[in-house]
């Protein structure tokens, strides 16, 4: 599936220990805005907002959001999709900016902020994300050490655990909600979020020109033994990729489907495991 098409940013606040990472993906994603509310200050409610937690409830605020999946299928492929093709749509152009808000301030700053699902909200007409950081981490040395909610953990495996434990707290809540809906499997649902998680990152260290540092830090960062979490980073070259695109490209394969082929079976997504490496290579090579 593509990478969720989200709408002009607006300008980070520069009051926490995360808007220079949140300022710098509006700079090189300028279709996602990232919008940070003060401690006690709520989130927006209304006008097309919807909260995490109502997402992880499981009622109206996910029926509505939804509807956005539903509708744009009939559009763009003239026909409905199932309700849980559906979902999986839904669930996927959710997972993929908000783990952003985790894995980007940890890749850039070696900061992890604890974002339960009743912190952040998120608009989807027009790409904005609302967070409210009332906690994170950070190493020592970190001049950020010094403001409220911070906690300092001891070295990089430390940091490495709290985005996991950061990513699960939220992820927990919200697939309580889509998880009926996308009948699936608790192992599926984890191996889902595993996959956003890193091509989230992925993508976007590649437009900050830091694409073979976010490889080896995700494979770190998702070794394939944390759990609830399900399935590696799992990077590897790709075979032939260096004599059709010029150097050599990696690739992986997605641990779960998002089930796109449903509705357009000879389309599959680039580390979909039905994708051969060849197809990869094709594909890569006609968009460099």
């Amino acid at each position: 599936m593509a990478v969720p098409a989200l709408l002009p940013s607006l300008p980070a606040s520069p009051d926490s220990p995360v808007a220079p990472a949140y300022a710098r993906l509006g700079e090189v994603f300028t279709g996602l805005c990232v919008e940070e509310r003060g401690l006690g200050e709520g989130l927006p409610r209304g006008a097309g907002w919807v909260g995490a937690d109502e997402l992880g409830a499981g009622g109206e605020g996910l029926d509505a959001f939804l509807a956005w999946d539903e509708a744009q299928v009939r559009r763009d492929h003239g026909r409905p999709a199932r309700a849980d093709v559906v979902a999986s749509f839904g669930l996927h152009r959710y997972a993929w900016p908000v783990c952003l808000l985790v894995t980007l301030p940890w890749f850039l700053h070696r900061r992890v902020p604890r974002l339960p699902a009743r912190n952040v909200a998120l608009q989807r007409d027009h790409g904005r994300l609302a967070v409210r950081v009332e906690e994170f981490a950070c190493l020592p040395g970190d001049p950020a050490a010094a403001l409220p909610g911070a906690r300092v953990v001891a070295n990089e495996e430390a940091l490495r655990a709290e985005a996991r434990a950061a990513l699960a707290e939220h992820f927990e809540e919200v697939l309580a909600g889509f998880g009926p809906r996308m009948r699936r499997g608790r192992r599926a649902l984890w191996g889902m979020v595993t996959d956003e998680i890193v091509e989230g990152l992925w993508y976007i260290a590649a437009l900050l020109g830091e694409e073979q540092r976010a490889l080896a830090e995700l494979e770190r960062l998702m070794p394939g033994t944390a759990r609830p979490y399900v399935g590696a980073a799992g990077f590897r070259e790709l075979a032939g990729s260096a004599e059709v695109c010029g150097t050599t490209r990696s690739t992986r394969d997605r641990a779960t489907c998002c089930f796109f082929y449903t509705l357009r079976p000879e389309d599959t997504c680039l580390t979909c495991p039905r994708t051969s490496d060849a197809e990869r290579v094709r594909r890569l090579a006609a968009t460099a």
